[in-house]
């Protein structure tokens, strides 16, 4: 049986994409997985995960959908939240690929909830649990391609903010990360930057404050 898992990476940050990656996965196959190693992303190395993210890629078909921090913040001021934005991704890359069943790390407090939208949007025979991608190697792998798609993208955007001093991980609580904020008013921020999160939002507030 093809079972499809996805995960996402990026959820929290206030610094660039969001990513939502699906994996197609043999059921037969997750002894191989198993043996490669294969496990929730945050529970791997970042030079683990990169290989085991192109070893992936190589023997399974995926697929992923990015959006940027600008479709983060249009969207939200379309009155969309993240978690119908996560379920938008998500169900694009269902209705795209081809599989028996699907397992998805529920972002919704109510996993069932998840799990009905989701089905009754594609007519899929999906599972959405909390932590998924501990539990089931199929959303592990997924997990595993979507944190090292990520990565690449933040590496890419640090490689312009070196000289003053990067812009770390991109989560708000990366010293780092709000360091590199602290460097810009509300309208001076780059593209890359979230301004719908509250971190950089309230800068609007107090810039309005001073003005």
């Amino acid at each position: 049986m093809d079972i499809l898992g996805i995960d996402e990476a990026g959820r929290g940050s206030v610094l660039g994409p969001l990513v939502i990656a699906g994996v197609i996965i043999d059921n037969r196959k997750e002894s191989i997985l198993e043996n490669m190693g294969v496990k929730d992303s945050k529970k791997l190395t970042p030079d683990r995960r990169k290989v085991l993210a192109r070893r992936l890629k190589k023997m399974f078909e995926y697929d992923t959908v990015i959006y940027s921090a600008q479709d983060i913040d249009e969207m939200r001021s379309q009155g969309i939240n993240l978690n119908e934005i996560e379920r938008k991704g998500m169900q694009e890359i269902i209705q795209k690929l081809d599989f028996d069943e699907a397992i998805v790390d529920a972002v919704d407090v109510k996993p069932l909830r998840f799990q009905d939208k989701l089905q009754r949007a594609t007519g899929k025979n999906i599972k959405a649990e909390h932590k998924a991608d501990d539990k089931y190697i199929e959303v592990s792998a997924a997990s595993i391609i979507a944190k090292q798609t990520r990565d690449e993208a933040i590496a890419e955007i640090n490689k312009y903010f070196e000289d003053v001093g990067g812009i770390g991980s991109g989560y708000p609580s990366d010293p780092t990360t709000k360091k590199f904020l602290s460097n810009y008013t509300y309208n001076e921020m780059p593209g890359f930057v979230r301004k719908s999160w509250s971190t950089v939002s309230k800068l609007k507030n107090v810039q309005t404050t001073l003005i």
